[in-house]
């Protein structure tokens, strides 16, 4: 199948290869994910495949979502996402979305929220050098000149300055699965995928073109 599945990132470790060498890994655990609703061109204008996934109390569910939901299944689900396909043949309404789809070696596209680190300073934000810190300077963590110097003088649009750190969503392109868990529905995808352990994590396999162009214009 082309479409994605959601997870939740459980957290960092290491992954030893045939010839004893360490990988850092990311697990997540991914679906199963169950096909809530199929959009086609003559009813929605286009062609999509919409997945929920998470258990979530019947209290936390508003009345038309439940409505929504119980047409796939009796089990109640918290987050949900589509996914643009061109053949919806084989898709069929109630199905499950699982790490099967997956395979070791298959590139994937994972997305993510940044951990949120609030307001944060030039230096951590934006990488400035710090200022002297002796013979007597007052500029250990100043931002420097932040305006033109013209009359009147202003900031323009876009300048670098100390402000809200992380809480984006990050798409991190053409990450390795390492090992594919059917038994607990477990991922293992080499290096790190945003947000922190318990956030929920889109997975799509790789968009081979995106990629390929982002390295070319480096």
């Amino acid at each position: 199948m082309s479409i994605g599945i959601l997870g939740k990132k459980l957290g960092m470790s290491q992954f030893f290869d045939d010839k004893g060498r360490s990988i850092p890994v990311t697990l997540v655990q991914a679906g199963p994910c169950r096909i809530t609703q199929i959009k086609n061109a003559a009813t929605d204008g286009y062609s999509a495949v919409q997945i929920a996934f998470g258990s979530v109390r019947e209290k936390l569910v508003n009345k038309p979502s439940q409505g929504h939901l119980s047409k796939s299944g009796e089990e109640l689900l918290r987050y949900i996402r589509e996914y643009r396909v061109d053949n919806l043949d084989e898709y069929k309404l109630g199905s499950q979305i699982t790490v099967g789809n997956f395979e070791v070696g298959q590139k994937v596209d994972v997305s993510g929220t940044s951990m949120g680190r609030g307001f944060s300073g030039y230096q951590k934000r934006h990488g400035f050098s710090r200022g002297p810190m002796s013979h007597g300077s007052k500029n250990h963590r100043e931002p420097g000149s932040t305006g033109a110097g013209t009359t009147p003088g202003r900031i323009y649009p876009g300048k670098r300055m100390a402000g809200r750190y992380g809480g984006k969503k990050i798409t991190t392109r053409g990450l390795l699965i390492i090992k594919v868990d059917s038994e607990h529905n477990l991922l293992v995808i080499k290096g790190s995928v945003p947000g922190k352990p318990g956030s929920l994590l889109n997975i799509r396999p790789a968009n081979i073109v995106g990629l390929n162009s982002i390295k070319g214009g480096k």
